[in-house]
């Protein structure tokens, strides 16, 4: 087990994580940032226009930016999932399957993670066949059969996406239809590639050491069919994975963390910020921000645990420094 001491740590790798990371490091703070993987749920957009400074960019490569200019300042990264974070004398403990990382202040940008579907074989091939994301997996299927489990737009989108590189895509959903526009649907239909699969309910996944088949049930005759196929993909919305949480901070009833405007939560020296907090608009820009306010508030927060009183302005630069205190840069 591997255990460090950080001033703060930061719990996911999104958009929020890192620029939170940026402006801690900036600040002069040891940082850590501890994520299951890169990116988060922007490794799903091939395409931002609305993020501040760039007309087009890819969601990873906007990723790649912030993480350069935060390693820039000295953060450091680990890859690592979180299960447990828990209050100890003189600060926290952040317990990964691979380490414990100690600091004093703990900043929660763990984003959303895809809903699974909770099915036998799930869990025990993913990464075997078995994806939550399309837009990364896609080409990896180039000349296979694959399923979709998808419905809305964004099904379409992943319908689309997956007759460019599959040999042939059975497309899965519960309803009588994928997604109300005929005419969109007809359009990925045409393709010859794509064989829908309506009102149908997945029951298993199986296979050895790679996916070979998914079971399927139709909801109306009860009959239950074996597709024989190389991969899964399950695209079924995002949730709050936030259950190593509860009885540390407070959850709202969707399993977002609660925080005021400055990204503190209940528990002094924790703070969130982004997609895991109850904050209603889920925006890359609006993460960032939070990922910035909540860090300056942990810089705030362990500054004083050192006995510095820290006040915020706007333009440091053109500020002289008050006899015994600290500003923030920014």
């Amino acid at each position: 087990m591997r255990e460090r001491e950080y001033d703060v740590v930061i719990v996911g790798a999104g958009i929020a994580g890192l620029t939170a990371a940026l402006y801690a490091t900036r600040q002069g703070l040891k940082t850590l940032v501890v994520g299951a993987d890169l990116g988060g749920q922007l490794l799903l957009a091939p395409e931002i226009q609305n993020f501040p400074g760039f007309k087009s960019i890819r969601g990873f490569e906007l990723i790649r930016r912030v993480e350069e200019q935060a390693k820039s300042y000295g953060a450091e990264i680990v890859f690592d999932e979180v299960i447990e974070v828990r209050r100890e004398e003189g600060g926290f403990v952040v317990r990964g399957r691979n380490g414990e990382y100690r600091c004093l202040a703990v900043i929660l940008a763990c984003g959303k993670a895809p809903k699974e579907l909770g099915i036998p074989g799930e869990k025990e091939l993913r990464g075997r066949g078995v994806s939550y994301c399309v837009v990364c997996d896609a080409p990896l299927f180039k000349g296979r059969v694959v399923a979709l489990i998808s419905w809305g737009y964004h099904g379409v989108e992943n319908a689309s996406t997956l007759s460019n590189y599959a040999k042939k895509v059975y497309w899965i959903f519960p309803s009588e239809k994928p997604y109300e526009d005929d005419d969109l649907v007809a359009s990925v239909l045409a393709r010859g590639n794509v064989e829908l699969v309506p009102n149908s309910t997945p029951l298993a996944i199986r296979g050895k050491r790679r996916v070979e088949a998914l079971i399927v049930k139709d909801r109306r005759s009860g009959e239950v069919r074996e597709l024989r196929l190389d991969g899964v993909f399950i695209e079924v919305g995002y949730e709050a994975k936030t259950s190593f949480l509860k009885g540390v901070v407070e959850l709202n009833e969707r399993g977002e963390v609660v925080v005021d405007r400055e990204g503190r939560t209940s528990v002094p020296g924790i703070f969130a910020a982004g997609d895991v907090t109850d904050m209603p608009y889920k925006q890359a820009v609006i993460a960032a921000g939070m990922g910035a306010t909540a860090a300056l508030s942990a810089y705030s927060y362990v500054m004083r645990l050192r006995g510095k009183r820290v006040r915020v302005v706007s333009d440091w630069k053109h500020l002289k420094p008050r006899e015994g205190g600290l500003s923030l840069r920014l």
